[in-house]
């Protein structure tokens, strides 16, 4: 007698099988993630890649290609992480622990910052601290006879400041997440047992907070490894390289073995600092703090301290938000820095060119190639957010339903893997695989589909990690019995994940669309005249000197950003209509 398990077509069994899918996951991933990875690392391992790696690493040209790179670098991560931690964790013990007024307000202006693209509070400090150092026009400040020092205008100081400034709201978001997990039933047991306030910080908060300050560390130190455009504008001028900036130079300059060679490195630098970050926190005691309980914030009197406190903290978001804005509008609009709040005009947004005004250009509005720069953003920006998102709930699915399995510890591991990456060497490996042409394959570079593949790539880890929160609020009650009467995993996925999912998932889109916006590091390598993008182009203008162009762009990127932003805000927000009533 023939078994009708055999009667059924192979394919459509494997289909019912759930295997299919988790395979065609697991092989677009290895393609997207995998795969530059490895042929970046061949590259490497032919006779031109051995040269290089032997003039980076032990040739009397290592100490530019590598070990002064390398210490600038960690210098800067060093002190970035240190900064972010200190003053985003003083706004979250401000906010979360203590009384002090207008606590919301002061929470959304520690937010804003890391909107804000890094290369405009780079152009804010240009603007105003720029000297005469390097010929052309001066800063604000020297134009009107305030001498500005070279370690002030230009190199490691003003970076680290730029990249603290920018960075500190992520350290901000994680310690004050971590604060408001502390019960107060904790505080008022230490104070019961006779605690003053500095043994109930040292003794109860901060070791329940510790894994918050080692994550917010260890992100902030690799977004300052990773970052290009604040050492570019105010490091390359005075000939300060960190790894980002001379794997740049490498790359623009045609030495591609040795910039895959600092791209390797540069990866390895930023995994074994996240590696032992990691260490760190899951080998140390964990404290339980959210119980069944329920819990309750404590609050510590501030007293005569609440208001200075308050002015203290609206200091730091009107310095790190507030003004770069108003600065590089200022500039925007001033034909002279050294003249910001004068003489006003138009003309770099909207002036015809052929004058005498700004070398002949025209303004932001007129200039095609801005338009079409502005466009092609827009353009990238919702491709990856739909693509990222779309494959991000397929492997958040995947993920969340085999829990456990093999499988899902492949995926979750792979899906994860860019996050390892800095943006710019992340770059550098699509650049190794399809720079060139792959078999029948034409070569990719330039064009605008590898600009697409490698950002969804890159920000597939935020993607996953919001599928996955949505689809942990919803009870799989709902689609198991969609199963028991027969709906396919099509049917399931269709109309009833994703309709229910789709708020989250919108709201995650909208997330990924700011970052790939305001992201130069990533599109630094990729960039062409075929495919410009707003952050690059912006990044030109500031590198010739046209920094009236620069900010204006600038300003386009940021009015994008946070519109796109206070849309996700709203949808975060929002609940169903069903859960109303």
């Amino acid at each position: 007698m023939t078994s009708t398990s055999l009667s059924v077509p192979s394919g459509r069994r494997l289909l019912r099988s759930g295997f299919l899918l988790p395979a065609l996951l697991i092989a677009i991933v290895a393609v997207l993630v995998v795969a530059p990875l490895l042929r970046i690392l061949l590259s490497t391992l032919t006779p031109e890649g051995l040269e290089a790696w032997q003039a980076v690493l032990a040739s009397r040209l290592s100490a530019n290609l590598w070990w002064r790179p390398l210490l600038n670098t960690m210098i800067l991560g060093f002190c970035v992480a240190g900064g972010c931690l200190l003053m985003g964790g003083f706004l979250a013990w401000l906010v979360v622990l203590t009384d002090v007024p207008g606590r919301r307000f002061l929470a959304l202006m520690a937010t804003l910052p890391y909107m804000i693209p890094s290369f405009a509070a780079a152009l804010a400090w240009g603007t105003l601290f720029r000297n005469s150092r390097l010929g052309g026009s001066a800063g604000f400040f020297e134009t009107n006879g305030l001498a500005i020092p070279d370690w002030l205008a230009w190199g490691l100081i003003p970076t680290a400041i730029v990249l603290i400034a920018h960075y500190y709201s992520l350290a901000y978001t994680i310690i004050a997440a971590a604060l408001s997990s502390v019960g107060a039933d904790l505080v008022e047991a230490g104070q019961m047992a006779g605690a003053r306030r500095p043994r109930i910080f040292f003794g109860i908060i901060l070791p329940v907070v510790t894994p918050a300050l080692v994550a917010a560390a260890s992100l902030t130190f690799a977004g300052a490894v990773s970052n290009f455009a604040a050492p570019a504008l105010l490091g390359l001028p005075v000939r300060m390289q960190t790894l980002s900036t001379r794997l740049f130079g490498m790359i623009e300059t045609g030495q591609n073995e040795r910039g895959f060679v600092i791209a390797l490195l540069l990866i390895a630098v930023s995994a074994l600092f996240l590696f032992l970050s990691d260490r760190i926190v899951s080998g140390r005691k964990a404290f339980i703090t959210v119980t069944g309980k329920g819990g309750r914030t404590k609050r510590f009197p501030l007293g005569g301290w609440r208001w200075p406190l308050f002015a203290l903290a609206v200091l730091i978001g009107f310095a790190t938000t507030v003004l770069p804005v108003l600065v590089l509008a200022a500039s925007s609009l001033a034909p002279q820095s050294g003249a910001l709040f004068s003489n006003w005009t138009l003309h770099f947004w909207i002036g015809e060119g052929g004058g005498q005004m700004a070398q002949g250009q025209a303004g932001i509005f007129r200039n095609p190639v801005l338009l079409d720069a502005l466009w092609t953003t827009i353009r990238l920006g919702l491709v990856v957010a739909f693509t990222t998102m779309l494959l991000g709930l397929a492997l958040a699915y995947t993920i969340v339903q085999r829990r456990g399995s093999l499988i899902a510890t492949v995926l979750s591991q792979l899906a994860f893997l860019p996050l390892l990456i800095p943006s710019i060497a992340f770059a550098a490996a699509y650049i190794a695989l399809y720079g060139a042409p792959i078999g029948p394959l034409p070569s990719l570079y330039g064009t605008f589909a590898l600009l697409v593949i490698a950002a969804s790539a890159h920000n597939l880890p935020f993607a996953v990690q919001s599928g996955r929160s949505v689809l942990g609020q919803i009870s799989a009650d709902i689609e198991e019995s969609a199963r028991l009467t027969g709906a396919s995993l099509v049917r399931r996925l269709f109309a009833i994940i994703f309709p229910l999912a789709i708020r989250g998932l919108f709201a995650g889109a909208i997330l990924v669309f700011v970052k790939m916006v305001r992201d130069l590091s990533l599109v630094v390598l990729l960039f062409t005249a075929t495919s410009p993008v707003l952050s690059m182009v912006a990044y030109r203008y500031a590198a010739e000197g046209f920094m009236q162009f620069a900010n204006a762009i600038t300003l386009v990127i940021l009015v994008v950003c946070l519109a796109a932003s206070f849309i996700a805000h709203g949808l975060q927000n929002r609940v169903q209509k069903w859960k109303e009533t």
